[in-house]
């Protein structure tokens, strides 16, 4: 990793000075990397503290420590239970109550971070199948990045299909990566080498695969590509993660599949994760 420079150290060292006391239930965490893919997408990592548990796919509560009462916003957490750093990836939005500064933040600078993590796409509310489909959106890959480098989501399911759909062809790149990387770990790559699908759709560009997954599903193009049947409520299940309309477009067809909503509570066929939409 590269050391930051005297200007970034100087902007690292003014961030993790906070004028405001941090909260009982809240983490100070040093910001360990920060890479840019493109002018609205990043992702950083932050040091874990030693009492930190989550399970792969949940979500924290993220802020930083720039006013007496800072903001906070969900952010799934993109780093697998076992890994020794926390990993976020998030969208730079220029006018964002939390975004608008994050997206400046520099190595050594200070994350707040709730201790408590939730959310409902853990590998625990669903019942077992043999293939698991995990749809996003943009940002919404995040928490499949967890998912896909956690030994348990291979010893429940025999494939995994990652599906990750954005506007634009540069907006893959972190997924890309992410893959690449499943691969090759030495802890998740025996099992994710032949089971770990990526399949990638561009909205607004020339690609190979241009469209919204659920027109890709409805036309059965999805399925021809992979070389499997069509959704079978017997062996498959499903994660999904993306906008609003997204949720709800891939959540009806996935209920004409005749696959059923579960939660933590009660495990079911698929899931949804709500918690990043207004």
């Amino acid at each position: 990793m590269t050391q930051p420079n005297e200007a970034s150290q100087a902007s690292a060292s003014a961030a993790s000075k906070s004028a405001f006391p941090i909260p009982a239930n809240v983490f100070a965490e040093t910001v360990t990397e920060v890479k840019h893919y493109t002018d609205r997408l990043f992702k950083f990592r932050i040091t874990r503290p030693a009492s930190f548990r989550f399970r792969s796919g949940e979500f924290v509560m993220i802020g930083l420590p720039n006013a007496e009462r800072p903001v906070f916003r969900a952010y799934s957490v993109a780093s697998p239970s076992w890994d020794e750093e926390v990993e976020f990836y998030s969208i730079k939005v220029p006018d964002g109550p939390l975004t608008e500064h994050l997206q400046k933040i520099k190595v050594g600078d200070t994350i707040l971070m709730r201790k408590k993590p939730t959310g409902t796409l853990v590998n625990d509310a669903l019942i077992p199948g043999k293939r698991v489909y995990m749809f996003s959106t943009g940002t919404g890959i995040a928490p499949f990045a967890s998912l896909i480098r956690d030994p348990e989501t291979y010893e429940k399911f025999d494939q995994v299909i990652l599906t990750h759909t954005c506007r634009e062809i540069d907006e893959l790149k972190y997924g890309e990566e992410l893959v690449e990387i499943c691969n090759n770990d030495p802890l998740v790559g025996e099992f994710a080498k032949g089971r770990l699908i990526h399949y990638t759709s561009v909205t607004r560009e020339d690609f190979p695969r241009m469209g919204r997954i659920t027109d890709l599903m409805e036309s059965g193009k999805l399925f021809e590509d992979l070389g499997v049947p069509p959704i079978n409520p017997d062996v498959d299940r499903a994660m999904i993660c993306g906008s609003m309309a997204m949720l709800n477009d891939t959540k009806d067809m996935l209920e004409k599949f005749n696959l059923v909503e579960g939660s933590n509570a009660r495990p079911a066929s698929f899931v949804v994760e709500r918690a990043f939409v207004d």
